[in-house]
């Protein structure tokens, strides 16, 4: 972990569940090596994240977050800044 690593709690809200948006988030992160976290289903209209690594992966990660995959249609976007956490190694999808 690097000293300039940033780390932010997201919330996607729109048609984000059964559109495979988890799925394409994990393979877009695998795409930016600092990126450690998670994202999972919070409901049927919902997605949370955790996302954290440097400053330019983190907002690499955040532009993606902002739209999703094809199939997807992103309505509204929470992020907000939180403490860098030492137990993330990868990211990840969580149940």
């Amino acid at each position: 972990m690097s000293n300039n690593e940033i780390a932010y709690h997201v919330i996607v809200e729109g048609r984000v569940t059964g559109v495979c948006f988890r799925w394409a988030a994990l393979d877009y992160a695998k795409e930016l090596p600092s990126l450690r976290g998670y994202i999972r289903n919070a409901s049927y209209d919902k997605v949370e994240a955790v996302i954290q690594g440097s400053e330019t992966h983190v907002e690499l990660m955040l532009n993606w977050l902002r739209h999703g995959p094809s199939g997807a249609r992103v309505d509204n976007i929470q992020i907000n800044r939180k403490p860098i956490s030492e137990s993330l190694e990868i990211f990840t999808i969580r149940a």
